[in-house]
């Protein structure tokens, strides 16, 4: 399955944005993706490890393996250009 890493924070103004984005993939790609919410703020070493410099940053996983990453907030369209890459 293919995973979507969220890295976010409840601070971050472009993260909140997305909220909403990611809710629709999520349920659009219901069984397909799923996405994983990692707060930097709780989960540091979980950035650091991916080398999540700023968020939010989106990292897309398949079988394990990094296929794809963005940075930033982006309209709907790029975030599911980015899952199907």
């Amino acid at each position: 399955m293919t995973q979507l890493l969220d890295f976010w924070a409840p601070w971050c103004g472009p993260c909140r944005i997305m909220d909403p984005i990611l809710e629709e993939v999520e349920k659009e790609y219901s069984g397909k993706v799923e996405i994983v919410k990692i707060n930097v703020d709780e989960e540091p070493d979980k950035a650091s490890q991916n080398g999540v410099m700023s968020i939010p940053t989106y990292i897309v996983l398949k079988d394990g393996k990094e296929v794809g990453r963005k940075i930033g907030a982006m309209p709907k369209a790029e975030l599911v250009k980015l899952i199907q890459s």
